[in-house]
């Protein structure tokens, strides 16, 4: 049998992640019959016995090289190596070919409530507006659809309507030995992380506007830090200067390794505010450390957080929660509640299996 997995899209952040996980679980996997060709950009990812590689760095140069590329090149590749499966872990799936199609869907800006003006952000517009109505098409013509959450499944059987039986709920692996648990002290509860990219609707903005209002009254032995170097974007490079303008307790530490992130919750509180996930992995991870989380109210958040103890929820919208949320935190008023939090996590399914058992 002959697989192609098509993830041209994937270059940093979450959707390389999933790129990753998924030829690791390829190479791992005993059945060696199975030829598999992975169809991507600007990754690098090793050739092995059954496993070939075909790389089109070009696809990133614009929208119109990828349209060209999604629409002309792939089904050729799929007629000139005679697939028989398809995988695509880019939300949408190849158009012209007959073969069978998984897709793996992880872009929740067609499904979420709020939506976005072209004034706003163009980009997420397009998401919402133009790639969205592309990818709830590729979801009717697909055999199977992969996401990784219930809420993402519930809303996807609403905008299609297909049968729910097609739709399978998958969660992100985490593959880490967690050793640094939460510690609960008077550092700890001053202390604040938020491990994110920089894209808008992460919403470190409101973070930033939470600590100005704390230090007009006074409040400044608070401390923030964030994943960012702070010029990542012009949106950013606002952001940093406003911090530095205002000589906020914001540090910019920028990316960061994996086991780093983990130090960080097992000694600060977790701030939440994205108000646009499929899955929110940061949360995952801090539940797992035993970490305080505040949270935005949403519903990928309630539903990684079903259960939690120390989780408290804020409006993402409303500054005045969050500052309040703050305030009571550095004044050691944030109630906590010890847990015995699990050192590991693993999905008993993963994509890999999900795929060869259909």
């Amino acid at each position: 049998m002959r697989i192609m997995v098509f993830d041209v899209p994937a270059s940093s952040g979450g959707a390389l992640s999933i790129l990753n996980e998924f030829y690791r679980d390829v190479t791992e996997h005993k059945n060696k019959n199975i030829e598999w060709i992975f169809v991507i950009s600007e990754p690098f990812l090793e050739e092995k016995e059954n496993i070939k590689v075909l790389r089109f760095p070009w696809i990133k140069k614009s929208w119109g090289h990828r349209y060209y590329f999604d629409n002309i090149i792939s089904p050729k590749l799929v007629k000139e190596y005679n697939i028989d499966k398809i995988v695509s872990l880019q939300n949408v799936t190849i158009p012209k070919v007959n073969c069978e199609q998984i897709l793996y869907v992880h872009q929740a800006l067609p499904f979420i409530d709020y939506k976005f003006s072209f004034k706003e952000n163009k980009v997420f517009w397009i998401y919402q507006n133009i790639i969205g109505k592309q990818i709830i098409k590729s979801i009717e013509k697909s055999s199977k659809v992969i996401v990784q959450t219930q809420w993402m499944k519930n809303a996807c059987v609403k905008k299609t309507g297909i049968n729910t039986n097609r739709l399978k709920v998958i969660p992100p692996n985490i593959n880490l030995e967690i050793k640094d648990l939460f510690e609960y002290n008077s550092i700890s509860r001053a202390s604040f992380f938020y491990p994110a990219g920089a894209v808008e609707y992460k919403n470190h903005s409101l973070i930033v506007e939470a600590v100005k209002k704390l230090k007009d009254i006074g409040i400044e032995s608070l401390k923030v830090t964030f994943t960012l170097n702070g010029d990542e974007t012009p949106f950013i490079k606002l952001l940093f200067e406003e911090v530095k303008k205002y000589n906020l307790p914001i540090e910019f530490i920028g990316s960061i390794e994996r086991k780093k992130v983990f130090e960080y919750y097992s000694k600060s509180i977790l701030i939440f505010p994205s108000y646009v996930e499929t899955f929110g992995l940061p949360l995952l991870e801090a539940k797992q450390t035993g970490s305080i989380i505040f949270a935005s109210d949403t519903e990928f958040s309630r539903e990684i957080l079903k259960d939690y103890n120390n989780v408290y929820y804020f409006n993402p919208f409303d500054v005045i929660e969050l500052y309040n949320l703050l305030l009571k935190s550095s004044n050691g008023e944030v109630f906590y509640n010890l847990v015995n939090p699990t050192t590991s996590f693993s999905s008993q399914k993963t994509i890999l299996k999900e795929i060869l058992e259909h």
